[in-house]
């Protein structure tokens, strides 16, 4: 540590040094003080030792101040007939008549013995320099007890390197949104507000007249985000390098961020927690229904310029990747209301430039809405354009071998609209967030939405404007704070079930 030394020149101190010029600092001071507190209790004993005097002699000094025709001819007198001091001379003609009263006469004897002790001992304190070492050394106790605490600090052997910026982000929940015009933007979990079923919402975000909100995805700001692009390729970063903007902002560009290539757009948002999913797969679905399943680590380097993913059939695209443990089962779901439920071992891995194997098999004019991984006890919550939705036990859909048409997940007809969303609830520890075009977001409990069976259209999950849909879903984990503003209203005017 480079510190100046008795103030004079600067000189670089070692640990030890350190010590030593910090006692001889304390020393001083507690030299000085010690200095100090003798002259004052010296300069009071001195009153004292004047006043007794005055006292034993009163009658004398009651007569010798009566005879005097100014005070300070009183005060001279004083000190010539009872060898005082000017000092003591003041303090005598300062004296009120109730000190000489019996206890006040006690109280000035006590007080005078006491500071002759206290002379003692401090003089005693300046003639030996161990007695002032001792009183340092039981002031740092004092120090300890009073306003020690557990060290914060870290010390290691080695050399610490440069702070990174991961190092500087608190490690904090939030939702990171992304547009069809692949504007992306990070909010903090906690400005979305939750409500009831059948509530309005607030708005989320603000969008151009042409673009919807796609994706929501929840995370931490020191996960890594996999970005894949609808042209195969992938690119990776860290949450924090996701601009932080408020709820009603559009977020800036993703072309910002990744180098996409012209007509290439991010068509799915995979969280990766920072401690890595080691032994794992990424499971891959295309809107024509196409799946592959890769080793997670050949992702775990990604160059800036991205990676290849999956290799595309002409007209196809990717839209759809999970993380799976490799014992997993997977639903893929159509806008038709059509869903199949298969082993994901049906689908042998392979590398990241293959093309993958059929996994559910479209009738004309259908195409893949979504695909999820299936969980124990877990419910199946699919959500309309036109804001139906529902939950279906994940048991009344049957297992499968991949490459099937499956069977039916829910009524689709003209008041309902197209199946857009789908996803696998486990307990009731999440809630949903759904986003409309018009960019209307709603943010529910499970409890408020109901679990019926597999041919029912559901009930309304979110009243809309007109010719708004609902355009995305993403979970979330459930915060204690809440908002109900439509709590009463509902429990007024619940909405019917209304079931096919």
């Amino acid at each position: 540590m480079l510190a100046l030394v008795d103030g004079i020149q600067p000189r670089v101190l070692g640990l030890q040094d350190i010590i030593v010029e910090y006692i001889k600092h304390r020393q001083t001071v507690v030299r000085r003080r010690t200095e100090f507190e003798l002259r004052k209790a010296e300069e009071r004993a001195h009153i004292l030792e004047g006043l007794k005097t005055a006292l034993d002699h009163i009658d004398e000094v009651i007569k010798t101040i009566r005879a005097s025709q100014t005070t300070e001819e009183a005060q001279a007198n004083l000190i010539n007939k009872f060898k005082l001091t000017e000092i003591q001379a003041r303090a005598i003609l300062a004296m009120q008549l109730r000190t000489l009263a019996g206890l006040e006469r006690k109280k000035i004897e006590d007080e005078l013995a006491e500071l002759v002790k206290i002379i003692a001992q401090l003089k005693s304190i300046l003639a030996d320099e161990k007695k002032i070492l001792g009183i340092i050394k039981d002031e740092l106790i004092a120090m300890k007890k009073q306003l020690g605490d557990e060290r914060r600090t870290k010390i290691v052997a080695q050399e610490l390197g440069k702070l990174s910026d991961e190092d500087l982000v608190p490690d904090e929940q939030v939702v990171v949104t992304l547009t069809s015009a692949n504007y992306v933007k990070r909010t903090s979990i906690a400005d979305y507000k939750r409500q009831g079923r059948g509530g309005k919402g607030r708005r989320g975000m603000t969008t151009r007249e042409e673009d919807v909100i796609e994706h929501v995805v929840n995370a931490s700001t020191h996960d890594f985000l996999l970005f894949f692009t609808n042209k195969g390729r992938v690119f990776r970063i860290k949450t924090y390098e996701v601009p932080a903007v408020g709820l009603n902002a559009k977020g800036v560009a993703l072309v910002n961020l990744l180098q996409l290539q012209p007509e290439e757009y991010v068509s799915s948002v995979v969280n990766v927690s920072k401690q890595g999913s080691q032994g794992g797969h990424l499971l891959m679905c295309t809107v024509k229904g196409v799946v592959k399943k890769t080793p997670f680590e050949q992702y775990q380097n990604v160059r800036q310029t991205g990676l290849i993913a999956i290799k595309l059939d002409e007209g196809d695209e990717l839209k759809w990747i999970r993380m799976t443990t490799g014992e997993d089962e997977v639903i893929i779901s159509t806008s038709q209301g059509q869903a199949i439920r298969f082993h994901e071992k049906d689908a042998r891995p392979m590398g990241r430039a293959s093309r993958g194997v059929r996994g559910i098999r479209l009738r004309a004019g259908d195409q893949v809405i979504g695909m999820d991984i299936v969980q124990k006890d877990s419910s199946l919550f699919v959500i309309s354009e036109y804001g139906y939705g529902k939950r279906t036990k994940v048991q009344q859909f049957t297992a499968h071998k991949r490459g099937g048409v499956g069977i039916r997940s829910a009524i689709v007809n003209k008041k309902t609209g197209l199946l857009v969303g789908v996803k696998t609830l486990v307990g009731d520890d999440q809630e949903v967030i759904i986003i409309s075009a018009q960019g209307q977001t709603i943010r529910l409990g499970l409890n408020n939405i109901p679990e019926l069976g597999r041919a029912t259209q559901g009930v309304r999950i979110m009243r809309l404007n007109e010719g708004d849909k609902v355009v995305s879903l993403a979970l979330v984990d459930k915060i204690e704070e809440t908002e109900d503003e439509n709590e009463d209203k509902l429990k007024e005017d619940k909405p019917k079930i209304e079931k096919q």
